[in-house]
């Protein structure tokens, strides 16, 4: 198990003391993009109009709307790649049926080829006996 971290952020320039079972890094990482979203959030007549709570409770609620629609995307690429995955397990059961049935087909034929050489043989062997009745006929 991680141990903790503990590490300062810069986030809408005060200084916090954060801690996390993820890296410092991503702690940095997450007041970044924290202080992005102040950012361009702050550039916004409306926005700056506001009292800081309720500038606070919009970026709040712009960064739940954005971890909503991305937890709605992954459920749907989700879905998508489990439908994938049953196509292509579909595609392989089809692939081994044909296979299979490919190899019974290849068998019959061979079968049938050695059938046909048989009787191949066997019309020939009594084409030579009735040519050999009809010359003893004939003499």
């Amino acid at each position: 198990m991680r141990a903790k971290t503990d590490t300062e952020v810069l986030i809408g320039g005060k200084i916090y003391t954060v801690s996390g079972d993820e890296s410092e890094e991503y702690l940095q990482r997450i007041a970044s993009y924290i202080n992005g979203k102040i950012s361009e959030y702050s550039r916004i007549d409306n926005y700056k109009r506001q009292t800081l709570d309720t500038q606070n409770v919009l970026l709040q609620l712009n960064i739940a709307d954005e971890l909503f629609k991305a937890k709605k995307q992954i459920k749907i690429l989700e879905d998508d790649i489990e439908a994938k995955d049953k196509e292509l397990y579909d595609a392989k059961h089809d692939l081994i049926t044909t296979k299979i049935k490919l190899n019974t087909s290849e068998e019959l034929v061979r079968n049938l080829e050695t059938a046909n050489s048989e009787y191949q043989k066997r019309i020939v062997e009594l084409e030579a006996l009735l040519a050999n009745k009809e010359s003893s006929r004939n003499k």
